[in-house]
């Protein structure tokens, strides 16, 4: 899952970003409204965390010109403003939770999982295909005969391919989704991680393959 962090406190955008990483989620983290802006016109996003107070243009002006723009991204705004009336105008302006300064990490997290929930219309932690199963709080990949817990990219690209079984995924948007959309990273580490998930779903005696469908990308099939 990819996540747009939008804050303009260095120290505190680094730690942030340190521990949703560590969390199993890929993050961009940017300084200003105006750059948040540009990095939301890929729409690689799952959910965005905003503040309210940036320089150049202000979270509530981002999220307004979002939902104008017509994306539907999930947003939590992330702001030291506790007042009533500063709340009622970012979930009046589109806002999906609304999170004040200063927080605990567990809640962070929590609220993330609730508005990417709600965008899915799902409260089950567990993805499941064939006799598959991936938890997604404690990213375990499992079958009734074992488990085994994925590292961070291997869940995210896992989670891509178990959220839509039978659908096609490009290696370029792995690539946007996990490294992001301006890495430099090339599009063969995909295949290493098709490769290496290959061979934990062979450990675990799964009944799904991950298959190549020549030059479109991969998709999560069952065995025939």
């Amino acid at each position: 899952m990819r996540l747009l962090l939008a804050e303009d406190e260095v120290a505190l955008s680094r730690a942030l970003t340190a521990l949703l990483i560590h969390s199993n989620y890929s993050v961009d983290a940017v300084y200003d409204g105006q750059e948040a802006l540009d990095y939301l016109e890929s729409g690689i996003y799952d959910a965005v965390i905003l503040d309210i107070m940036m320089p150049k243009v202000d979270g509530i002006t981002v999220l307004k010109k979002m939902r104008a723009a017509g994306n539907r991204t999930p947003v939590l705004l992330l702001t030291a403003k506790s007042e009533v009336d500063d709340r009622v105008l970012g979930l009046d302006s589109g806002a999906d939770d609304y999170l004040t300064k200063p927080f605990h990490s567990k809640e962070l997290f929590a609220r993330i999982r609730a508005i990417t929930r709600r965008q899915e219309s799902s409260g089950d932690s567990l993805l499941t295909f064939g006799n598959v199963s991936l938890d997604r709080s404690t990213f375990y990949l499992s079958t009734s005969q074992n488990s085994l817990r994925l590292s961070n990219k291997e869940y995210q690209m896992m989670e891509m391919l178990m959220m839509q079984p039978k659908h096609v995924i490009s290696s370029q948007r792995f690539l946007e989704k996990i490294w992001g959309y301006d890495s430099d990273v090339e599009l063969n580490v995909v295949w290493v991680y098709i490769s290496n998930l290959r061979k934990k779903l062979q450990i675990l005696g799964s009944n799904i393959q991950i298959k190549a469908v020549r030059n479109q990308g991969y998709s999560l099939e069952d065995e025939e």
